[in-house]
């Protein structure tokens, strides 16, 4: 899953993959640095702690990515 989010800081949109069969749970931040993960929990975390729904031009996205990586993740364990 990639989800690309438009953010209100940066014209560089943020960037999430979670890739379970790969080990791939990374994003890319406003300021377009890296980030990875060990586990798309992890990063389900660091999102929660550092971003929040006004720092996208649409706040409804955030919510929609928190939900996205959650069903993702959902999925990996069944």
């Amino acid at each position: 899953m990639e989800i690309s989010i438009e953010n209100t800081e940066s014209q560089v949109p943020c960037f999430v993959t979670i890739d379970p069969e790969n080990g791939i749970y990374a994003l890319r931040t406003f300021d377009t640095s890296g980030r990875s993960f060990n586990s798309g929990h992890e990063l389900l975390a660091w999102v929660k702690k550092n971003w929040e729904p006004i720092q996208f031009q649409n706040p409804s996205q955030y919510l929609e990515l928190l939900h996205a990586v959650n069903e993702e993740l959902d999925d990996t364990y069944e």
